[in-house]
């Protein structure tokens, strides 16, 4: 995962909460039990800065800081020694964030099946010395996996987070919405989780979070370095937590992989005002209020820019109008394409002023749209796409798609297209923004971000 927030603030307080715990002033106590593997092995110290801010409604800071703190995993936490209190220790307001759940919920969740598995592991194991491809210990993993999944489902159905608006969102949910591909063990007990979610819950806004690992070095941690959150755990849960994903971060920007059925800005009414603008400001209240340098259609994912301030957003706007930014799409045409492998489609389109938003193929008044395109496959039916805008028109990709072929359109519509094409029920637009190039305005640097789809 790419640093959520500025790191620098937060690595001094986990740098300072690591010598207490070598003086011993602030103790790792064992909180529940510990397995052989583990025995030893170190941890991440997490720090995450916040603001407190005003509960009346208005979002303003208070201007005092609170610094949280938490450990991994689900067996130790901190706990300042008899000698000092937290107070005397620490100057700021500081908080030991317990764990989303006690070690001992999760040791009985697992009691249930953990017997079994042990045997089941063991009869795998002489039935290993003997044949590897033996039928009977393929059968004997099965039952196992089956039962290790069972187990973990119940650990799971313990966890839930706060996200950033205050709402809760179980892990069970977060499964759901990964198609419910389970994640690792230990997802939920990493530090930024639990970090963020306590900060939500109280009102805090968020301002610097580091990870440092603290304990003997290992092939992929070394003791006293700062670490991003990890991507197998931290990256399954912390988008649904935040309410975005974040790809890449700095002071000017910020870039985002938005979920098709959220807008991008806000529309007319209560009811549209979630957007990807308001949960960028949400997590970075500096942000201008119009932040977006640019939009996807609310079914459309995929990379979305953000400008943390008015400066950048009026360089990025440049770029975008003088067609500096160059942009990728990947998307599921609803039939087979044939003929020519690649090309290129000019159409001239309006809005259909009396079926708004559709857009309507106008040779006299309609502006042109441009767009390449390169077949990339076909699967059960279906054609992968990819598509390159040299222009920036509403629903342009949707029409170079489904515009019928006489008219210099592709003539297939985009799977789950509601407006040009058929949506079932369980559909999303197969539409994805996947690849932007564009030159970053503070720094000259040629930005080259890529997000792969999910279909």
């Amino acid at each position: 995962m790419f640093p959520l927030f500025p790191q620098e603030s937060a690595r001094h307080y986990c740098q300072k909460l690591i010598s207490l715990i070598e003086k011993g002033e602030v103790l790792l106590k064992q909180c529940g039990r510990e397995s052989e593997e583990r025995k030893g092995q170190g941890l991440m110290i997490g720090a995450l800065v916040c603001w407190e801010t005003d509960l009346s409604g208005n979002g303003l800071s208070s201007g005092r800081r609170v610094v949280l703190y938490a450990v991994s995993g689900n067996n130790k936490q901190l706990e300042v020694s008899a000698v000092r209190s937290l107070e005397q220790l620490f100057p700021e307001k500081s908080i030991f964030v317990p764990s989303i759940v006690s070690s001992e919920k999760i040791d009985a969740a697992l009691e249930e099946n953990d017997v079994k598995i042990h045997e089941l592991t063991d009869k795998i194991n002489k039935l290993t010395l003997v044949n590897k491809t033996s039928f009977e210990r393929k059968a004997l993993i099965n039952e196992r996996t089956s039962l290790t999944d069972e187990s973990l489902r119940k650990v799971f159905s313990l966890y839930s987070f706060t996200r950033f608006d205050g709402t809760q969102v179980s892990l069970n949910e977060i499964i759901v919405s990964h198609n419910n591909h389970l994640p690792p063990t230990g997802t939920g007990d990493c530090c930024a989780p639990k970090l963020l979610s306590y900060a939500f819950e109280h009102g805090l806004e968020p301002v610097s979070m580091d990870e440092v690992y603290y304990g003997r070095d290992t092939t992929h941690k070394i003791n006293g370095v700062s670490y991003v959150p990890c991507d197998e755990r931290c990256g399954y849960i912390l988008p649904s937590i935040l309410g975005i994903e974040i790809l890449y971060r700095d002071k000017d920007i910020v870039v985002i992989n938005k979920p098709s059925g959220l807008l991008s800005v806000p529309g007319k009414g209560e009811e549209k005002q979630d957007c990807a603008e308001a949960r960028v400001r949400k997590l970075f209240p500096q942000a201008p209020e119009q932040c977006a340098v640019h939009r996807l259609d609310m079914e459309t994912s995929g990379i979305l820019v953000m400008a943390l301030n008015q400066k950048t957003h009026r360089a990025m706007n440049e770029q975008f109008a003088s067609g500096q930014v160059h942009k990728k799409y990947i998307a599921l045409l609803d039939g087979i394409l044939h003929g020519k492998p690649e090309g290129r489609t000019e159409l001239p389109f309006r809005l259909d002023v009396e079926n708004r938003p559709h857009q309507i193929y106008d040779e006299e008044n309609g502006k042109l749209g441009i767009t390449e395109w390169k077949k990339l496959g076909v699967v059960r039916g279906v054609t992968r796409i990819e598509f390159s805008p040299l222009t920036g028109r509403t629903h342009q990709l949707r029409l170079a798609a489904s515009c019928p072929v006489e008219k210099g359109g592709l003539g297939i519509p985009i799977v789950g297209d509601s407006l040009y094409g058929v949506c079932k029920n369980w559909q999303r637009l197969m539409l994805h923004a996947t690849e932007i190039t564009f030159t970053h305005p503070a720094s000259g640097e040629v930005m080259h971000i890529v997000c792969e789809p999910d279909f």
